[in-house]
């Protein structure tokens, strides 16, 4: 599972699309280059530098999240590996990876929204005729793996068609979702709206994405922020200070496309700007609402129905402490 695995090739898929370059694992790294001190809280950031984490680029050059530094995990590293070993204090990832990685005892809890919306869609060749949910019927479909935010999403499209596991072709594709979809390994694969989209649309595929829900969010809650219980109750002003600081990179990036590239691009010296342009701009508007304003607010009654999902669903084997996992008066208070 993607909680405590992570595969080398997604950091080789990113290298491809020349979206950056990974350093080496374990070593942190900020917007100036430099080393973090022991002393300073971290904020990991999954995989590979990237401008999807343009906003934390963009705090950081800012002085937004006070002496806390950036941190990617190298190609092999968990995702709760380091903050679970006390060696980060902040984590950006998926809140149903997270109830996932709390009902294994890793403490979690969620101070602050990153993603507003949950940007995986079922994205299928045109030449297929899929054109809804329901079409999925009896067609392969690609994941990375039955694990992970790609699997929990086809779970809620074929719960949202009335289908079943039994009702299509599940093929696990690793990393390789443009490939699978070019070479027509599958007929559709879970795919990111903000990424791997882009990227197939790029690439001359004629493809079409279809929501998880006919109507309305899916059930479950995309990338946040995450510290500890421990490290919260110990330092909370400089928990508020991050969820804050990030909440407002978000807008900043939102607010100026242009400059945010350029945070990027210090960060990530190869950067394919024209590429991570397009990434960024699609990325945008699952970061803020339609009126273009950042959300600081943790919805819990969103985070139960995600819990209720994953636990019909057999993802979660108990229902999860959704109070416990989520403090909604970080960025409230």
């Amino acid at each position: 599972m993607r909680v405590f695995v992570t595969v080398v090739a997604a950091a080789l898929a990113l290298i491809a699309s020349g979206c950056g370059t990974p350093p080496a694992p374990s070593t942190p790294v900020s917007p100036t280059g430099s080393a973090a001190s022991g002393a300073a809280p971290v904020i990991g950031l999954s995989y590979i530098p990237n401008v999807q984490f343009a906003p934390f680029y963009v705090a950081a050059k800012r002085g937004l999240l006070g002496d806390a530094t950036l941190r990617h995990h190298g190609a092999q590293e968990g995702l709760f590996t380091a903050i679970a070993a006390g060696q980060e204090q902040f984590v950006v990832a998926g809140g149903d990876e997270a109830l996932q990685a709390r009902e294994q005892g890793v403490d979690l809890v969620a101070i602050a929204p990153y993603y507003r919306t949950y940007p995986a869609r079922i994205i299928a060749r045109t030449d297929t005729g899929i054109a809804t949910l329901a079409d999925l019927k009896g067609k392969s479909v690609g994941v990375t793996g039955r694990f992970g935010e790609s699997w929990f999403a086809l779970l809620v499209a074929l719960k949202s068609a009335g289908l079943t596991q039994d009702d299509v072709k599940v093929v696990e594709i690793g990393y390789t979702h443009q490939a699978a979809l070019a070479s027509k390994n599958v007929d559709a694969a879970v795919g990111f709206v903000n990424n791997d989209l882009v990227q197939d649309r790029q690439a001359g595929l004629d493809v079409k994405d279809i929501p998880l829900t006919a109507q309305g969010e899916p059930p479950l809650v995309g990338i946040s922020v995450f510290t500890t219980r421990s490290y919260l109750q110990a330092h909370p002003d400089v928990v508020r200070t991050v969820a804050r600081g990030v909440v407002a990179g978000v807008q900043a990036t939102a607010d100026d496309p242009a400059g945010a590239m350029d945070a990027s691009a210090a960060v990530i010296p190869e950067l394919n700007r024209d590429q991570a342009r397009l990434t960024l701009d699609a990325t945008i508007p699952v970061w803020v609402d339609a009126s273009g304003k950042a959300s600081g607010g943790l919805d819990v009654k969103q985070w139960q129905a995600m819990a209720d999902f994953l636990l019909a669903a057999g993802v979660l084997t108990k229902p999860a402490d959704v109070t416990g996992a989520v403090d909604a008066t970080v960025l409230a208070g």
